[in-house]
């Protein structure tokens, strides 16, 4: 996969389909920041179920509530949920949030951040989107504009 020049992996384009084709776990959870209980709940669930190790859980975890929180924060419009599906392979967990009723917002348009500099330096934002794109192998997002659904989907190599 090609990776930026701070290491991190670009953000792409989906192709159509996404959940429908999951065949792992999908829950919808409420758009508040207050499911964020349900939602660690739910990967706390699927993690054990499956064995990931605690190195993809911590991952997994930072990276969904990164991706749920700022949809919920700052997508323009929004529904009354978002859903969340989970799956994996022998080599990667797969990951997909999508939010309903939506402005496009594509993580690959936020600048990248300047870690090397003292906190003076920085602008607020960001930050969240760096991690979560040095944290997995792949992000990929999607807009339909005819159902203004957007949708993201990562996936993150397994660890131990």
């Amino acid at each position: 996969m090609n990776r930026a020049a701070d290491g991190a992996p670009p953000c792409q384009r989906l192709p159509a389909g996404g959940l429908a084709k999951m065949s792992g776990a999908r829950r919808k959870f409420p758009r508040r920041i207050e499911a964020l209980e349900e939602v660690f709940a739910f990967l706390q669930d699927f993690a054990a179920e499956h064995g990931f190790g605690e190195r993809t859980f911590y991952a997994i975890n930072l990276v969904v509530e990164e991706l749920f929180t700022n949809m919920v924060r700052h997508n323009i419009g929004g529904g009354d949920h978002i859903i969340l599906g989970l799956d994996h392979d022998d080599e990667q967990v797969h990951l997909e949030l999508v939010d309903l009723d939506v402005e496009p917002f594509d993580p690959a348009t936020v600048a990248d951040v300047a870690v090397d500099g003292g906190i003076d330096s920085r602008r607020p934002g960001g930050l969240g989107v760096y991690l979560v794109k040095k944290l997995v192998d792949d992000v990929a997002y999607d807009y339909d504009a005819a159902e203004r659904r957007m949708r993201i989907s990562v996936k993150k190599s397994l660890e131990q």
